[in-house]
Order: structure tokens, then sequence, then C-alpha cells
């Protein structure tokens, strides 16, 4: 039984250190930035699924048992980029708010 805990409206901080937690008592720590990055890529990818079949007019192969529940996958991505970030040594609340300190200096078509 996991004993990890997120706190009530957290910071990208908390959400960081609460992957890193995460990680640490499933196992996940041997992965590194490639693998991390594959795997997010590949939930990415599942999101895209749900949007495809909920969304679109487009087919999907329906003799195949999809899960597919976009909130769980949504999830997903932001666990899978947080771990990108938690290898790469990048802070996600000062790097958003870099980005969008140089994105407000763009002009925006």
């Amino acid at each position: 039984m996991s004993k990890l805990f997120l706190k009530e409206n957290p910071t990208l901080g908390d959400i960081q250190q609460y992957v890193r937690d995460l990680e640490a008592e499933r196992g996940f720590t041997e992965h590194g930035v490639v693998d991390q990055s594959l795997l997010l890529v590949e939930e990415i990818g599942e999101l895209c699924k749900v949007i495809r079949k909920y969304h679109t007019n487009m087919g999907i192969d329906t003799a195949k048992k999809y899960e597919l529940d976009a909130a769980g996958e949504v999830a997903d991505v932001i666990i899978m980029l947080t771990a990108v970030a938690n290898r790469l040594g990048v802070d996600m609340e000062q790097a958003l708010r870099d980005k969008e300190e140089q994105n407000k200096q763009r002009t925006w078509k």
C-alpha cells in the first residue's frame, strides 16, 4: 500500500517532489532521461488515441480493447513530463515563469 500523498492545491514544485517520491516507491528511478522521454511520448500517444476516438471522425481498431480515459491519460502525461523535467534538473515553475516572460515580448498573430 502506497504512503504517497499529494497535498491539496500543490505547486509545480510539490508535484515534482511527489513524482520523485512516486518513482522511488515504485522502483522507476533507474530509467534515464531517454527512457523517460520515450515513455512520455507513449503516454501522449495514448492521450491522442482518446482524442481520436471521441473527437474525430477517424476510425479506431474496435477489435482491440482500449481503456480510454482522457483524465487518466492527461495525468499520465503530467507524471511522465514531470519525470523528464526532474531528470534534466528543470524547475518546472521557474521554467514556466521564464518562458512566459519571453512569450510576453513576442507578437502573436
